[in-house]
């Protein structure tokens, strides 16, 4: 794989989900690794997004189960209460329990150099890192993104929040407004509304999830507005952003009308950038605003130099970026048996207060590509599960080919997440919605609307 005249066979930029896997499957291989990191081992997944994200979100509802839920089923839950630090507490107890302080002890224990400061190539095989020079046969750019800004005026000269920071917030804001209304945006208005803050959330789409199918809006807004008191703003631009005394007046626009609210904090989640600014034109490596450019094997241009997670732009979920970190690390060790990754069937998962999952194309995606297509929805008031724990705002999307093969589905239901991966493997290995549906789902079970959905495709 690399000649000794280099210090090491593959450097990796980044240590989070893609960095991490392929770091480890190389140096268990015998290899010379190296992996950079500027700020904490594990990424943004382990550190700052998804694990302490999904701690707070689980308190909050068990919390607003327990509150809403509970006089429906008999229990008494009036002097039910929270502590917020105790909240905050837990969510530190589950990053400890994660693993990402034992980290540095593993990868050491792999013979995996651990390099601390921001990297930046020099040459297509060198990189600058606090005033060394360190050069490498291969990399693997696993930078992962940032937060974008958005294009807001007065955003620098306020206080305000980022899905980073809202994380350690001392306790929930009375009111609060989020800029971007996809996933991440979506999941604050959940866990802040729970505890009680009053949240306007918006977007300039015309719709609060806008990636997904239009029955998920219209389900997920529902529930925001009739039980959590949540304000979506659609085709709403933020223009504006000032200090009001002690609050923040967001100024915004929908159509040519003007609207200013005050409230006591602001939150960005407009999405995410792609981090490159590592010199990539030092080295060669094509990329955009969007991404690095990388091959079907993610290899960039500069054959020795690959790039996988959010960095690619392609998709930015932590389960991707582990799929692509395998990939490069196949790659980089068997160049003869060269692998691609197969995105058919991506799952992705939003933690709204009805759990949202999806899978493959929307209705949107085939509309787009003129694909004739079938689509059938199951509500869950049709099945015991949805009885039994006295829900009903919810269902299960199908959307198949003409033949009846499953090209995508959505789920709005408790738990989304863990459902969606039967229909995911009917997507990747091309099942019909009628094998799904012969399929036996043991019952009472969420499950049942999978079926019930996938029987109704005629």
């Amino acid at each position: 794989m690399a000649k000794q005249k280099f210090d090491y066979d593959l450097i990796v930029i980044g240590s989070g989900a893609s960095g991490s896997v392929a770091a480890d499957i190389v140096a268990s291989a015998g290899r010379r690794v190296a992996m950079v990191e500027d700020e904490v081992l594990g990424g943004e997944t382990a550190n700052w997004s998804s694990i302490p994200s999904k701690a707070l979100l689980r308190a909050a509802d068990v919390y607003d189960s327990a509150k809403v839920q509970g006089p429906a089923l008999g229990l008494r839950s009036g002097a039910i209460g929270y502590n917020y630090p105790s909240v905050r507490a837990y969510k530190d107890a589950v990053l400890r329990k994660s693993g990402a302080k034992s980290y540095e002890a593993y990868y050491k224990g792999k013979g995996i150099a651990l390099l601390k400061g921001h990297a930046h190539f020099i040459t297509p095989h060198e990189i600058t890192l606090e005033r060394r020079h360190i050069s490498a046969a291969h990399f693997l750019i696993a930078t992962g993104s940032v937060p974008a800004t958005g294009n807001v005026q007065g955003l620098d000269k306020v206080p305000y929040l980022t899905p980073r920071t809202a994380l350690d917030v001392i306790r929930p804001p009375k009111t609060l407004f989020i800029i971007g209304a996809g996933a991440t945006g979506c999941e604050f208005a959940n866990l802040f509304s729970a505890f009680g803050s009053k949240v306007y959330i918006a977007d300039e789409a015309a719709r609060i999830l806008p990636k997904e199918d239009q029955e998920v809006s219209e389900a997920v807004e529902h529930t925001f507005r009739r039980q959590r008191g949540v304000t979506p703003l659609t085709h709403a631009k933020v223009i504006r952003v000032a200090r009001a005394g002690i609050m923040t007046a967001v100024t915004y626009l929908v159509g040519s009308d003007e609207h200013t609210v005050k409230v006591d904090h602001v939150l960005l989640a407009a999405g995410q950038e792609p981090m490159i600014d590592i010199g990539l034109e030092n080295a060669g490596v094509e990329h955009t605003k969007n991404g690095i450019k990388a091959d079907e094997h993610l290899a960039t241009n500069v054959s020795h130099i690959y790039a996988a997670g959010n960095v690619l732009g392609r998709f930015m979920y932590t389960h991707t970026g582990v799929y692509e970190g395998r990939v490069v690390a196949n790659n980089l060790l068997h160049p003869r048996q060269l692998i691609s990754p197969d995105y058919t069937a991506v799952p992705r998962v939003t933690f709204a207060p009805t759990e949202v999952a999806s899978v493959g194309l929307s209705e949107a995606d085939c509309l787009r590509r003129d694909l004739p297509v079938r689509t059938a929805v199951a509500p869950l008031n049709i099945i015991a599960r949805a009885t039994i724990d006295n829900l009903s705002n919810g269902f299960v999307k199908i959307i198949t080919d003409k033949k009846g093969q499953l090209l995508g589905a959505s789920i709005v239901a408790p738990h989304a997440g863990e459902t969606i991966h039967e229909l995911a493997l009917a997507i990747q290995y091309e099942l019909t919605a009628a094998e799904v549906a012969n399929t036996l789902h043991a019952f009472p079970t969420w499950s049942e609307a999978v079926r019930v959905a996938c029987a109704k495709v005629k």
